[in-house]
Order: structure tokens, then sequence, then C-alpha cells
């Protein structure tokens, strides 16, 4: 995964997932923890509203005293998730996803709601 901070393999970093009864994964987080700052790299939830990708974040949280990530100005679902659950936007990063296109080709440049995918965008959280 390309992001602002650098380029990750997920399948090399702390996180945890969330299974089914089939044993089926459904939901899972990825972050790297630097001191007492968290920066998550990924967060996906297959089943939406039963609370999984909060329970991630919360999970997390215990482990910093400030947690930050990143998302495209496209994923409009995500940027409201992250805001409900105390998350500020921090920085916007006009146009940076021309550089990750560069390093990762198959970075679309329209998502599916038909907004173009360009800029990276910061949100960050002070945990108490």
């Amino acid at each position: 995964m390309v992001i602002s901070s650098g380029i990750f393999r997920c399948d090399e970093l702390d996180g945890y997932a969330a299974v089914d009864e089939g044993g089926e994964i459904i939901g899972y987080i990825t972050y790297v923890i630097h001191g007492k700052d968290c920066e998550i790299i990924s967060l996906d939830s297959i089943i939406e509203k039963k609370g999984i990708g909060t329970a991630f974040l919360q999970q997390v949280e215990e482990t910093a005293k400030h947690a930050r990530l990143i998302t495209t100005n496209d994923n409009v679902h995500a940027m409201a998730f992250y805001q409900k659950r105390g998350y500020q936007f921090a920085a916007l990063f006009p146009n940076a996803v021309e550089e990750a296109r560069r390093l990762k080709p198959e970075i679309p440049e329209k998502a599916e709601n038909g907004i173009l995918i360009r800029d990276k965008i910061l949100f960050s959280k002070v945990i108490d």
C-alpha cells in the first residue's frame, strides 16, 4: 500500500482481523506504532454498521496518544466514518495520488462514485 508516509506491505504489519463463524475474514486493520503515535495504514470492514471498524479503531487507540491516517478525496464514506469517531482533517496533499500511481499504476483515475482520485487527506486524533 502506498501512502504519504511510505510504502507498506500490509501483510507484514501489526494488525487485527475479525472472522465470521465460518472462519472468513470480515474485517481487518493494520497499523504502525512510532513511540506514542499510531499510524493506521488500512482499515476494511466487509460487513458495515456492525461496529467492526469502530472496535478496531478503539483497539489500536489504546496503544497510542495520537492516531493518524490518510485517505483519498473520493472516499467520502471513510471521511464521515472517521469524523464521527473524533478524527479531524489535519492536512490536504493536493495531487498526491499522482506520485502513488507512479509506484502503483493500477490505482484508478476515477472512483466508483465518479469522483476523480487526486488528493490525499490526513486525519488526526489526539487520544485522551
